[in-house]
């Protein structure tokens, strides 16, 4: 039986595997940079839908309602209605309002902007404090919104760092989560989420991977299985 390699010798593959995503894919920057509390309802609403409608909910949101106060207090059914291209319109309303009465309750006004003063854990834990965020959500607005060097774990990191024998195969994306950000180099985790991403979208896909035509395939551990 191999050995498990050495969290040093993984960070070595890491790093090797993000310069040959480089190469292929060219510069890797994060899709936008906004308003944390915008940038944490577009998340929301970009839960188990495509990126093209969460932005088209999250338009007519707020072309409905310009004001987040607006949001917050309308009646439940109509922010349902604004969001209903995205999906799951009668769970993600109430979280929406869960969270902004939340963050009103706490701040007296709809702004996240005090995060940027915070530490990247004082900035995590305050928005997995809140309504119906978790690790991924949280790690999106720190990357995307605050510019800060997080991770976030969505389907295709999830599946691709398994495949890469990166995390377990049984891991969580909870789990998966904590696991990478200790895993992956410092530095490079916002880089490296945009490069999986890519991976994941143009060759790694579910359920079969497009391994011939993939950059890592002579360290992937699960490539021999489709070579």
């Amino acid at each position: 039986m191999t050995s498990p390699a050495s969290p040093a010798a993984e960070r070595r593959r890491i790093r090797t595997a993000l310069g040959r995503l480089r190469k292929r894919f060219g510069e890797l920057l994060p899709p936008r940079r906004s308003d944390p509390l915008d940038e944490l309802i577009l998340t929301v609403l970009s839960q188990h839908t495509s990126d093209v409608n969460a932005e088209r909910s999250f338009e007519r949101l707020r072309a409905a309602f310009p004001r987040w106060r607006e949001v917050a207090d309308a009646a439940p059914e109509r922010i349902a209605d604004a969001i209903r291209s995205g999906g799951l319109a009668e769970t993600k309303a109430p979280r929406i309002q869960a969270i902004l009465h939340e963050i009103r309750d706490r701040r007296g006004a709809y702004d996240l902007a005090y995060l940027r003063d915070l530490s990247d854990d004082e900035a995590r834990a305050e928005l997995i404090s809140l309504p119906g965020v978790g690790p991924k959500t949280a790690a999106v607005v720190l990357s995307f919104s605050l510019d800060r060097d997080a991770m976030p774990v969505d389907t295709h990191v999830h599946r691709v760092t398994r495949r890469l024998g990166w995390i377990p195969p049984t891991a969580s994306a909870e789990r998966a989560d904590r696991l990478l950000h200790e895993l992956v180099p410092e530095g490079t985790r916002t880089e490296l989420h945009v490069a999986l991403i890519r991976l994941g979208r143009e060759i790694c896909k579910a359920p079969i991977p497009a391994c011939r035509r993939c950059p890592l395939n002579d360290i992937c551990p699960t490539a021999p299985r489709y070579l």
